[in-house]
């Protein structure tokens, strides 16, 4: 696929597994969406994920996979590894098109943002974005300015924090053991 170039604010082209990535500039998100549907022809919008990134520029806890995975039965496979690359900033937001034609082409839009900062919103580009967008804010709390309807879909209005963060607390009701049988 050409004209990728022509994408607006666009910063890097990754191609990997297949896939490819275009990243682009937070604030010139909407106009290369638009240049993706009306020029290139990215007319279906498949799914817009959000991922939270915490702690990947400095020590993270855990073990890494990769591409070839790993060999449990070796040692010191099970630790902690050396981290991948620190990630520009802590959120991404990926949109996933499709460009329908005799051969279908996919693309993933991708922009990083930092906590507080603010994405345009997709539904006057692509009607499927409204739900897209909505389950995105209510689990990551990206808002995305523009959005005609921006409330909670999957938690009840009144809930505390967006679950997919990797800073949500993880916890539950306490239980209570006794010695009865």
């Amino acid at each position: 696929m050409t004209g990728y170039k022509q994408v607006p604010g666009l910063v890097e082209v990754r191609e990997a597994f297949g896939e490819t990535t275009l990243v682009v500039e937070r604030e010139q998100l909407r106009a290369a969406a638009l240049h993706l549907r009306d020029e290139l022809g990215f007319n279906y919008l498949a799914d817009i994920a959000g991922a939270d990134y915490l702690g990947w520029s400095g020590e993270v806890a855990g073990s890494w996979g990769s591409a070839e995975g790993r060999d449990l039965n070796l040692p010191y496979t099970l630790g902690a590894a050396p981290a991948p690359e620190p990630k520009p900033k802590r959120f991404s937001l990926s949109y996933h098109l499709l460009a329908l034609r005799d051969e279908p082409v996919r693309l993933r839009l991708q922009t990083w943002l930092d906590d507080g900062e603010t994405a345009p919103s997709a539904v006057e580009i692509w009607p499927a974005a409204d739900w897209l967008e909505r389950e995105v804010y209510d689990l990551m709390g990206i808002v995305f300015d523009g959005h005609p309807n921006l409330v909670r879909l999957l938690t009840p209005d009144d809930w505390e924090g967006h679950p997919l963060r990797k800073d949500y607390p993880v916890g539950g009701e306490p239980v209570r053991f006794s010695e009865e049988v």
